[in-house]
């Protein structure tokens, strides 16, 4: 997978690091093993990640409403899902097959810009992040909240629940402890556990 996938413009162009949970395809979650597989994320790198068990039957659910769409969409002649070009040249047929279609898709068709091919893309960047936003205020959370804070989220709660530091910096996808050793000051701030002077 293209490793600037973002949307499918011309090679070299400047594009911004892709949402790695709008970039899943349906051969990315096993839900056997509860994982998922991340592709080419930051440097290129593959990393696995667990799969909430939780959110599994809601997951299946969506998939499969997804699956029919994608069926609808065969039937109509339409049901190609855009590929890096090297993949679609190696696998000829996957842009059709159901294991490569995006998890999110995008509910229009687009036209490649260099093939003119039209084909479904993932939901845009700016979609989930301003469906984040909605889910922020309509929960009331009176904190700045975006699309990266679950990523923090994710690691400070692993740590409180005993995660070692170098299983962190793995499902981090961090090339140096170093960088993953930022969480644990975080959760050590001076203070940050202690009452405060008026509730004793």
């Amino acid at each position: 997978m293209d490793a600037a996938e973002r949307s499918p413009k011309g090679e070299g162009a400047v594009r911004r690091p892709p949402n790695q949970c709008l970039r899943l395809r349906v051969k990315d979650i096993d839900f056997g093993h509860g994982t998922i597989a991340i592709h080419d994320a930051k440097g290129g790198k593959h990393r696995l990640v667990p799969l909430p068990k939780a959110l599994e039957p809601r997951l299946q659910s969506h998939l499969a409403a997804n699956r029919e769409k994608h069926r609808l969409d065969l039937i109509a002649g339409v049901g190609e899902v855009h590929m890096p070009e090297s993949l679609a040249r190696k696998y000829p047929n996957a842009p059709r097959e159901w294991p490569w279609q995006f998890i999110f898709p995008a509910a229009k068709l687009c036209a490649h810009p260099r093939t003119k091919k039209y084909a479904r893309y993932h939901l845009h960047e700016d979609s989930l992040q301003r469906q984040v936003r909605d889910a922020v205020r309509k929960a009331d959370i009176p904190k700045r909240a975006a699309c990266h804070t679950f990523r923090h989220s994710f690691a400070t709660h692993l740590l409180q629940s005993g995660t070692d530091i170098r299983t962190l910096q793995s499902l981090l996808g961090h090339s140096s402890v170093e960088t993953t050793m930022i969480y644990l000051h975080l959760l050590d701030r001076p203070g940050a556990g202690a009452p405060s002077p008026l509730d004793l």
